[in-house]
């Protein structure tokens, strides 16, 4: 069983997607700002499924560069965090507009310089901490930014738009992930076997990311 609990886990990254994916094509959103959701759910399907296959299949590939997927991650930290910058101006809340429009380049030029003068992307033995952790840190910004409108909005349990519920998903997976990225390193080169075995958690919080993102795109069939 444990076994069984562990392979299941390991694979998450794939079959995870597979539940919103199923309620985004059976309920048609009505909602603008879920569109880079969708965007998201596609991608990061094909791109983790790329991942896992490598993993698997690294012994029996025939280049150099398609036996790490360590540049995948780093690939998915950047759609990951421009889709989900995109769907927080699309909520065109009033509250840090600017400054939400603003970010995203700051991004983009930092992905520039990084990869450019310090960091090689096609680093073969890790994907980049450095890439991966800002990016978390910019969507927890993100996050505290929208529960304080909710707030000031005073905005009840019966009236939460779907938007809440991909915003909660994304906060329980970033809250979760970030302290884990920022020390793996740390983690992988002193403790090996803890940083193997806590991508577990990682895992979960992906599970638990996507059911509720499922949630929002069930709550979305009807415009909020």
């Amino acid at each position: 069983m444990i076994t069984l609990i562990h392979t299941l886990l390991d694979w998450s990254e794939a079959w995870a997607l597979l539940i919103p994916l199923a309620f985004m094509l059976k309920y048609k959103s009505q909602n603008v700002y879920m569109k880079p959701i969708r965007i998201f759910v596609w991608a990061s399907l094909i791109l983790n499924c790329c991942i896992l296959l490598i993993w698997k299949y690294q012994d029996y590939m025939p280049y150099e560069w398609l036996t790490t997927n360590n540049y995948i991650y780093n690939i998915i930290s950047i759609v990951r965090f421009f889709m989900f910058s995109w769907f927080f101006i699309l909520l065109n809340q009033q509250y840090l507009k600017t400054l939400k429009k603003i970010i995203p380049f700051l991004f983009g030029v930092f992905i520039l310089v990084n990869f450019i003068f310090f960091e090689d992307f096609f680093y073969h033995w890790s994907f980049s901490n450095r890439l991966v952790s800002i990016e978390m840190g910019l969507l927890l910004l993100y996050c505290l930014q929208y529960y304080f409108f909710i707030l000031n909005a005073e905005i009840t349990d019966d009236k939460r738009p779907p938007s809440f519920w991909v915003v909660t998903g994304l906060s329980v997976y970033v809250v979760i992930n970030f302290p884990i990225v920022l020390f793996y390193q740390a983690f992988l080169k002193q403790f090996e076997n803890f940083a193997v075995g806590i991508w577990d958690v990682t895992n979960i919080s992906f599970i638990i990311f996507c059911i509720l993102i499922a949630k929002a795109f069930y709550d979305s069939r009807n415009k909020y």
